[in-house]
């Protein structure tokens, strides 16, 4: 049995409950999966500032989750904060984040794909991940609903109608193959708007979870887990205890 824990980097339990019926209609038999949120904090992620405070909380959680035995950690935002940080910390734990699953998968899917985003702020630093990636030449548009995160859960059949419009708008203008829904609270709604564009429509949330899933099954059966060489080389103990950072709390 494989351990997957979902963390929503926010200071709110509100969504727990639903993402994680949702987690549990798609995993596989012998995952176990848990969803957990910060105890205090933004409630959304829009801006930098909000995100760079809430990092060393994920990262603290991500090495409990490691102490605690869990096969695989999702940070469940789509800027996908702090994933090479905790790349770094862990030891065999496998770390996915929904914005670079989701890019990797419709790169597949497809030649080139949209992303339907919450707010044209976010735009800079999503393209600048993709860039990090390496797949920004996959990117054909970013389409702004001109929502609020919250607003997106607000009036539902409001943000289903933006995103058809966004997407239909993506595929005809713009040449996307394949639609990402580009925020994780946009969940439940990809089917739908499948069905509208007759293209493949992306759920981070899904997407994250199962490549979760997958690189947990290929470190198990072959041995292939995030490389120690560089980027996520991890600190030395001796530093992270000198400098006291060590311990969990």
């Amino acid at each position: 049995m494989s351990k997957i824990l979902w963390i929503n980097p926010l200071g709110t339990n509100i969504y727990d409950d639903p993402i994680k019926k949702g987690l549990l209609n798609i995993k596989q038999e012998n995952t176990q999966v848990d969803v957990v949120s910060l105890e205090g904090g933004s409630t959304h992620l829009e801006y930098r500032y909000y995100e760079a405070l809430v990092v060393p909380e994920v990262l603290k959680i991500i090495r409990k989750a490691e102490q605690d035995k869990y096969d695989a950690a999702i940070i469940g935002c789509f800027y996908d904060l702090g994933l090479y940080d905790a790349r770094q910390i862990v030891d065999g734990m496998v770390i996915a984040a929904p914005a670079e699953a989701s890019a990797y998968l419709a790169a597949t899917l497809g030649y080139k794909f949209s992303v339907i985003v919450t707010e044209d702020l976010v735009i800079p630093q999503m393209m600048s991940n993709f860039e990090v990636y390496g797949i920004k030449n996959k990117v054909a548009s970013f389409k702004s609903l001109g929502m609020g995160v919250h607003d997106l859960r607000a009036n539902e059949s409001e943000t289903i109608r933006r995103i058809k419009e966004k997407a239909k708008e993506a595929i005809e203008n713009d040449l996307a193959e394949v639609i990402i829904l580009g925020c994780t609270l946009q969940f439940g709604f990809y089917k739908e708007i499948q069905e509208y564009i007759n293209a493949p429509v992306i759920d981070p949330i899904i997407s994250s979870f199962k490549y979760a899933e997958y690189l947990v099954e290929l470190k198990e059966r072959f041995g292939w887990l995030h490389s120690k060489v560089y980027s996520y080389k991890s600190p030395p103990i001796m530093e992270l205890k000198e400098f006291g950072l060590y311990r969990i709390v």
